[in-house]
């Protein structure tokens, strides 16, 4: 571990506090004003997207639903770090409005994501968000943004045969929340919190995305539901991660070699992407445009990370360490990575 890092990192995490520690109180106010908009439209698009008869309808609609159904699932992050007495029920009902519809309960990141912050895990083979992407050919970035496209093949086996399966059988169950239970990136990582998939949430998340993905398919399979219901939503899921895995893509450097790293090096191996920018509204929804700044305060909530950037960048020097987490845009970012990946070692 750089020494020198480690002091810098600790002091810009210092300065951080400093200037916004008082930002780190979530306002329920705009958690649930969100909440309920997000998913107003996510609905409705969706229902348009689903039965319109117009060809153009169906597209406009679906990229509505795509959008709002990426700001609804990237709310997933926030639950993680919110504690529950923080903004009562509202874990509850994100994983009633979104979570468990689209088979991506809370459960499938709570007590995993916190792990990709642990100081003495980050960007190691502990890691369950770490993958030396920058340090593998180019060929595994075409995998890593492609096997996007099959989530919803592994939503469903996960909740509508695994979890079933699970329940009658220890060793299906036993493998299920270690290797089937998290929203990771490191393949080597299984999880090993087996006394949390016993929890009453835990248990109402698997059960409820359980029966919600066996009465989908069931009604489609009867002809009660439209086949068109069920490819919507498929193609919806299917694009909507897709363009997560993009984010994911340039949400960190990807160039630790395994080793720990000090923490300034932690911080710089992360990006953030601030105005003027102005898509990562859309590709980086729910504050993570800010990624690296999240990484050195996890406990900002979403809605005051812009401003807590603002101070930041108006107290510190321009030539600050601060600084040199940025990007400009989603592909200057992407070609980045291509560059660190295709360079000679």
């Amino acid at each position: 571990m750089n020494a020198h890092a480690d002091i810098a990192g600790q002091s810009l995490a210092r300065q951080a506090n400093d200037i916004a520690r008082d930002l780190t109180r979530p306002s329920p106010r705009v958690y649930w004003l969100d909440l309920a908009v997000t998913a107003l439209v996510t609905w409705l698009s969706f229902g348009v997207a689903a039965t319109a008869a117009s060809t153009s309808w169906t597209l406009v609609a679906g990229v509505v639903c795509i959008l709002a159904l990426y700001r609804g699932i990237s709310f997933i992050h926030e639950l993680t770090h919110l504690r529950r007495d923080d903004i009562p029920g509202f874990h509850f009902v994100w994983n009633l409005l979104i979570g468990v519809p689209w088979l991506t309960p809370s459960l499938l990141y709570e007590g995993v994501h916190i792990l990709h912050h642990a100081k003495d895990r980050y960007g190691t083979p502990r890691d369950p968000e770490y993958h030396p992407l920058a340090r593998r050919p180019l060929h595994e970035l075409a995998v890593f943004l492609g096997i996007a496209l099959l989530a919803p093949v592994g939503t469903l086996l996960r909740f509508g045969v695994l979890a079933p399966l699970g329940f009658a059988i220890p060793a299906v169950r036993r493998f299920t929340i270690a290797k089937a239970s998290g929203m990771v990136i490191n393949t080597h990582f299984a999880r090993e919190d087996f006394d949390r998939a016993n929890s009453a949430p835990w248990l109402a998340q698997e059960i409820g995305a359980w029966l919600w993905c066996w009465a989908v398919v069931g009604l489609t399979v009867a002809g009660v539901m439209p086949v068109r219901v069920l490819a919507t939503a498929v193609v919806v899921f299917s694009l909507m991660t897709f363009l997560n895995q993009l984010r994911t893509a340039v949400a960190h450097r990807w160039d630790n070699d395994g080793e720990v790293m000090a923490p300034l090096d932690q911080f710089l191996d992360s990006v953030n992407v601030p105005p003027p920018a102005l898509l990562p509204f859309l590709w980086a929804p729910v504050g993570l445009r800010y990624h690296a700044l999240h990484h050195l305060m996890p406990r900002l909530p979403y809605h005051n990370l812009g401003k807590a950037h603002a101070r930041l960048v108006a107290a510190l020097p321009a030539d600050h360490d601060y600084r040199r987490a940025e990007e400009r845009e989603l592909f200057p970012a992407l070609g980045a990575l291509v560059k660190r990946m295709t360079r000679k070692r």
